[in-house]
Formats: structure tokens, sequence, C-alpha cells
């Protein structure tokens, strides 16, 4: 099966079922507060967001990132997850298009932010490839924001070494997951894509399984006043970004990266 197919499948069964929705709320605002901090009031130009999965079933990052101003360019390996988000966005610009081989010509972007995109590969190398056309389609000076599991978290590294088959039968994860990076290589794969580290950050300490397990049952009974407590709990979990046990409970490893000026290798 392609990976094409694979996640046309995936997003016909959500369209279905439309799980997950109140733990995605929370996913969503981690990300936002994500972009606050390290895009700030920058102009946004032009912002290429990989993988609309979130933007088809949920809230996603899209009016996070249209508020800034500038033009949102999204694309999603699965047409399926493509027409979901357009008919949930009118007027998104998006496209079919696999993050290893993006159908843009260099230097069209000002920003491209990737949130838990690459880490559904198969391979460090298919990381390596993604973010060597994140950097391809950059303009210089221009910014990556990218998330991915957190390997360093021992419940992430429990599971990247159980069987998957074991894993989506248990209801533990939604889909196929991949492979990651800590925050030392994915450091080194950034600037062997050739951009800047600017800063590395880790995000979304609550417990996840007990908190989606949580999000579930609210969810069968639906009251906002309910929702809003649980989010304002699983928020307070985000003040561990700032202990020094960060790259332990977070459950995704960040990072902010510049595109240097055309003639420049600065790669510290």
């Amino acid at each position: 099966m392609s990976c094409q197919e694979y996640w046309d499948g995936v997003a016909l069964l959500w369209r279905r079922r439309q799980p997950q929705r109140l733990w995605r709320r929370h996913c969503d605002a981690v990300h936002e507060e994500l972009l606050r901090r390290w895009l700030g009031g920058r102009p946004a130009g032009r912002v290429l967001k990989t993988d609309l999965f979130d933007e088809a079933f949920g809230g996603g990052l899209l009016a996070a990132l249209s508020r800034r101003g500038g033009v949102v360019v999204g694309v999603d390996v699965s047409p399926r997850v493509v027409e979901a988000a357009r008919a949930r966005h009118r007027g998104l610009e998006a496209a079919v298009a696999d993050v290893r081989r993006l159908p843009f010509e260099d230097a069209s972007f000002d920003a491209a932010v990737s949130d838990s995109t690459l880490d559904h590969f198969d391979s460090s190398a298919d990381i390596a490839a993604a973010l060597g056309e994140l950097a391809r389609v950059l303009r210089p000076g221009g910014r990556l924001l990218l998330t991915l599991d957190n390997p360093a978290n021992p419940l992430v590294w429990l599971r990247n070494r159980l069987p998957l088959r074991w894993l989506l039968r248990a209801g533990l994860v939604p889909y196929r997951v991949g492979a990651t990076a800590g925050r030392r290589r994915l450091a080194a794969l950034v600037r062997g894509a050739g951009l800047r580290v600017a800063e590395t950050a880790a995000i979304l300490h609550c417990p996840r399984v007990l908190a989606v397990a949580a999000a579930r049952a609210l969810q069968r009974r639906p009251r906002e006043d309910l929702a809003r407590g649980f989010l304002r709990l699983e928020g307070a979990f985000e003040a561990l970004g700032r202990w020094p046990s960060r790259y332990l409970t977070g459950h995704f490893v960040a990072v902010a990266a510049v595109k240097p000026p055309a003639g420049r290798s600065d790669q510290t």
C-alpha cells in the first residue's frame, strides 16, 4: 500500500468517527503558543504548512497562521485530507504533495511550519530528505518551525519499540507512527539541510495516554464547561517546559531554524 493510499484510508475512517476532537484542541493550543513564541509579530509573508490532517478533522494551525497576515499554503500526501481541509477552510491554497518532493520553486516561502509531519516516515533518511526540501523552498532569512515525537520521553521510547499492530489494536495510537529524532540528532539533521538552529524546546508535557483517555470520555458526553476545564488542566502541564527535565516530559521536541543569507554557511 502506498503512503497516499494509507492516509486516504485513515482520512475516510476519521471522517466517519471524528475521534480525539477535544484532545486535538489541546494539541492545537500548545502549537499555537509555540508559534506565538517563535514567530512573534514578524510579518508572515508566504507560509508553507505541511500536513493538513488537523485542519481537515480539527482546528489545526491555519487560523493562527492566517491571523498574522500573508498567505498560507498547505500540502498533504492524501487527496482525501486535502479535500476535507478545503471544505472546512474556504479559499485555502492546498496541494497534494509529499514533503520529500515539494512542487514549489526554490526560495518561494518566508516561513514553513511542520508540526509532527516528518515523524510518520520510515527512516531518518526520509526525515533528512524532507528537511532538505523545506530548506530549499525557504527564502534566505526564512524560518522553519518543526516538531517531532520526542524519543527521550520514556513513553514515546517504549511506544516506538512495541509492535505497531498492538498499539493500534489497543487504541494507544490512532495511525501509523514512524522514525523520529531526539533534540541533538534533529538539530544535526536541520544543520545538515543548510539551516541554522535558532532555538530548541520540548512541548506537550501532560501524561498523553491518560489525557487522551480522559478526553475521549468527555467527548462521549460533550459539555463545554468540562471541556474548558480539561483544556486548562492540560495546559498547566506546559509549565514543565521551563524545567531542566523538559526533554524527558515533553512528547514533542521542537526546533526553530533560519535559512542563512546566500553565501553564508553559519551552522551554529
